[in-house]
């Protein structure tokens, strides 16, 4: 059995493999990517940053207009991680909630990565009603990372018509100038990401509006996001960083750090 096969599903409450998990194909979550949003890193069962998580999904819930029972969302959480336990392929928690009404809770397995990253821009123009959100919508960003990939890198930068570094499609992105960490604003409206605000905070990292002649000529730069913690990038378009990541690697640990004292107070 594969991780994939092994996912849990909790569908407004009730417990199944997540393969058996279905709903009505009238659900606008479906027909037009009405709902909300989050995903979750599950460290040997246990969920991190759970709480916040829930709450930008409360935040999106409430900016759609979306019906959410939070403490249903948090019970679920909890029944459906004791349930998938420590074992592997459930490193993942996806909470997705849909126009129609439906609760739906998946494990995932982590999916595999490369070390350091190669990323492609694409342009894009970020949606204004949408800002801060996490919607379903996110067939702009999958795009884009398939356009990205169709060229022969591993990920997209999104990259404004004005030529503006935003984020990667499921990430944020930060670079290095003289030992000073850096990374876009929110003005710029890009997502709120749990991950972005905790390097910003552990590293002391400061926000500027950045483009692509700025990651050119700076000395590295990094993805970040629940999925990849800290992530090396190797290169953006034809520009490629040297293989030495010194703050990379320091802002890496510190993240690490913090999210394993963060479990052991849970």
């Amino acid at each position: 059995m594969t991780d994939q096969q092994a996912s849990l599903a909790s569908l407004d409450g009730e417990i199944m493999a997540a393969a058996e998990a279905r709903i009505p194909a009238t659900d606008e979550g479906l027909l037009r990517g009405d709902g909300a949003f989050e995903v979750i890193r599950v460290y040997e069962g246990r969920p991190f940053a759970l709480e916040a998580h829930l709450g930008r999904l409360q935040r999106s819930a409430e900016s759609l207009r979306l019906a959410l029972d939070l403490e249903a969302v948090r019970a679920d959480a909890h029944r459906l991680l004791a349930h998938a336990g420590p074992a592997a392929g459930h490193e993942l928690l996806r909470i997705v909630l849909t126009r129609g009404g439906r609760r739906l809770l998946l494990t995932e397995p982590l999916p595999p990565g490369v070390q350091r990253i190669r990323l492609g821009s694409v342009t894009y123009s970020p949606t204004r009603v949408l800002d801060g959100i996490k919607s379903l919508s996110y067939a702009g960003n999958m795009l884009a990372g398939r356009l990205a990939r169709e060229r022969g890198f591993d990920e997209a930068l999104l990259v404004t018509p004005h030529g503006r570094v935003l984020e990667a499609p499921t990430s944020s992105i930060f670079w290095a100038e003289d030992e000073q960490i850096l990374t876009p604003p929110l003005d710029e409206h890009i997502l709120a990401s749990i991950t972005r605000a905790a390097v910003i905070e552990l590293t002391s990292a400061r926000e500027r509006v950045c483009t692509l002649s700025d990651l050119a000529s700076a000395d590295e730069a990094f993805l970040a996001s629940t999925t990849r913690e800290v992530q090396p990038i190797a290169a953006v378009d034809e520009y490629v960083f040297g293989e030495a990541n010194p703050v990379t690697g320091e802002a890496a640990a510190a993240l690490h750090a913090h999210i394993r004292s963060e479990l052991a107070r849970s």
